[in-house]
C-alpha cells in the first residue's frame, strides 16, 4: 500500500488555530459570538486545557454542524480569544507610546504600560490561562511571538525618532529585549497572588526599567 495516503491524512489533520470562516450576516455573527463567550466561560471555570467542543456545544444550544461551521477545533476558538485580547494589549501599548515625545518620557510610558498590562491580565482570567498556556502550545506560541513582535516595532519607532542617529540594529535589539522584559515581568506578577503580585510590579519598575537615554550615549 502505498505511502502517500498516509502522508496525506496527517497534513488534514494539522491545526493552524484559525477560524473556519468569519461570519458577515448578522445571525451568522451573533453564533460566532456565542460560541466564543461560552468557551471563555468554560475556559475560566476550566481552564483552556478542559476545553471541550461538546461542552461548547450543550452550553451555546448549538449542533456541533453549526459549531464546526465556524471552528474546525478548540485550538481554533483558543487563538481567536487570544487574538482579541492582545488587540487590547496593542492598543494599550500604542496609546502610552504615542505621548512620549522626548527621551525623558519613555521610561513612564513603560511603566505605565507595566501597571495596565498587569491589571489587564489580573481582570481577565480567560488570558491569563491562555498566556499561561503558551508554554506548551505551538499555535499560542506564534501568537504570542507575533505580538511580541508588534510591541517591539511599535517601541522601536519611538527609539528610531528619538535617536536617529543610532543604528537600527542596536534600537532593535533594545526594543524586542525591553517588551521581552516587561511581558515576563508581568507575566509572573500575575502567577502569584494580587498583593504580592502588585509588589513585584513595583518592584521591576525600581529595576529593569532602565535610563534608555544612558544606554545610547
Amino acid at each position: 500500500m502505498s505511502e502517500h495516503p498516509v502522508a496525506t491524512r496527517r497534513r488534514q489533520q494539522e491545526s493552524t488555530g484559525q477560524p473556519r470562516r468569519i461570519p458577515r450576516q448578522q445571525r451568522g455573527r451573533d453564533r460566532f459570538e456565542k460560541i466564543l463567550a461560552v468557551a471563555a466561560e468554560l475556559i475560566e471555570s476550566h481552564g483552556s486545557d478542559g476545553l471541550k467542543m461538546s461542552e461548547i456545544v450543550e452550553k451555546a444550544g448549538l449542533s456541533f454542524g453549526a459549531l464546526y461551521q465556524y471552528f474546525p477545533d478548540k485550538s481554533s476558538i483558543i487563538r481567536t480569544l487570544a487574538e482579541r485580547f492582545n488587540e487590547e494589549g496593542r492598543r494599550c501599548v500604542k496609546g502610552e507610546l504615542a505621548k512620549v515625545e522626548d527621551a525623558s518620557a519613555v521610561q513612564g510610558a513603560l511603566a505605565n504600560i507595566v501597571d495596565q498590562y498587569y491589571a489587564f491580565f489580573r481582570r481577565e482570567p480567560v488570558m491569563r490561562d491562555i498566556w499561561h498556556a503558551t508554554h506548551t502550545d505551538k499555535l499560542l506560541q506564534q501568537v504570542d511571538a507575533e505580538d511580541m513582535e508588534f510591541h517591539a516595532q511599535a517601541f522601536l519607532a519611538v527609539l528610531v525618532r528619538l535617536w536617529p542617529q543610532r543604528e537600527r540594529r542596536e534600537l532593535l535589539a533594545i526594543a524586542r529585549l525591553t517588551m521581552q522584559l516587561l511581558a515576563a515581568a508581568v507575566r509572573y506578577a500575575v502567577s502569584l497572588d494580587e498583593q504580592e503580585g502588585a509588589q513585584a510590579i513595583i518592584l521591576f519598575k525600581k529595576m529593569q526599567i532602565a535610563d534608555i537615554g544612558r544606554l545610547l550615549k
